[in-house]
């Protein structure tokens, strides 16, 4: 078994933003050699997600709507006292951030065949960012056999 491991970059410039991420990680799918396996996807921010859908343009509205009246950025939320807590001062008041991303996954595993992940017709790899804007980070890792 052979592991492959690289890190996306991104600069987000919305405070909600969803970036399709599927040619960039099917780019390091061929890039690693493996043929057959998995790509971990891994998000490494605690207000960002990582979420398989279609990438459409209106229904990338609709989910940036639903987040923001399921998870009002203007709520009392006790995480936005920061002067009840021991961080800098300067730390932004992103409650509803932290609770966005619990709604969705931190990391993504889609199988790898013949050098291509597997992923449906209408599926797209995305990240979510719910802080923005902001440089972010994430981690794909292909496990599996070369061929």
């Amino acid at each position: 078994m052979h592991i492959h491991s690289e890190t996306l970059h991104l600069d987000t410039g919305e405070n909600i933003e969803i970036v399709n991420l599927t040619t960039r990680i099917n780019s390091i799918v061929v890039s690693s050699g493996i043929s057959n396996g998995f790509a971990v996807i891994s998000s490494r921010h605690t207000t960002t997600a990582l979420f398989i859908n279609e990438f459409e343009e209106r229904l990338l509205e609709d989910i940036k709507t639903f987040f923001r009246t399921l998870v009002p950025q203007n709520n009392n939320y006790l995480h936005n006292d920061i002067h009840l807590r021991d961080c800098d001062p300067d730390e932004p008041e992103n409650a509803h951030s932290h609770i966005m991303a619990m709604l969705l996954n931190n990391s993504e595993i889609v199988p790898v065949v013949e050098k291509q992940l597997t992923t449906g017709k209408w599926q797209s790899i995305m990240f979510a960012e719910l802080d923005g804007p902001r440089k972010r980070t994430v981690q794909v890792q292909i496990i599996g056999e070369p061929g």
